[in-house]
């Protein structure tokens, strides 16, 4: 699979004005996928979402995103399988934010430790799953054939 340059997607991101990128990963374990649950006193409080964070400066996309899977759940990314896209919102503090998703693999599973987030789910292509809009659609895309 193909996977578009990071490099390529920040400057776009650039060039189209959004002040904030955030990864995420659709992270598969035998066909289930890992969901986390927002703490009720954050940002979208109780919602569900993949794992997900901020690029800090400097930061390619890659990069962030290996450490934000890292950081968020203690799993270790074993590759990245691929690129789910983009959506653009909101940020808490009022940034327009974009953010990148790819489907990965880990390493491992029972390392699954939460740093930022009160719970976790490990969810199948046919769950109902109780995320944004945004988020099903990439779910979706991890599970077409040319990503499965």
């Amino acid at each position: 699979m193909i996977l578009p340059a990071p490099t390529e997607l920040m400057r776009q991101d650039d060039a189209e004005g959004i002040k904030q990128q955030v990864v995420g990963a659709v992270i598969d374990h035998e066909e289930q996928i890992l969901l986390l649950q927002r703490p009720a006193d954050d940002f979208r409080g109780g919602t569900w979402e993949l794992p997900s964070g901020k690029v800090e400066p400097g930061e390619d996309l890659i990069t962030a995103l290996r450490r934000e899977i890292t950081e968020e759940t203690g799993l270790t990314i074993a590759s990245i399988t691929g690129y789910l896209g983009a959506f653009d919102y909101i940020s808490g503090s009022g940034k327009h934010t974009r953010q990148h998703t790819w489907s990965v693999t880990v390493t491992a599973t029972d390392g699954l430790r939460l740093t930022e987030h009160e719970g976790h789910r490990w969810a199948s292509a046919e769950d109902d799953h109780p995320v944004s809009a945004e988020v099903k659609a990439q779910i979706a895309a991890h599970f077409q054939p040319a990503h499965a």
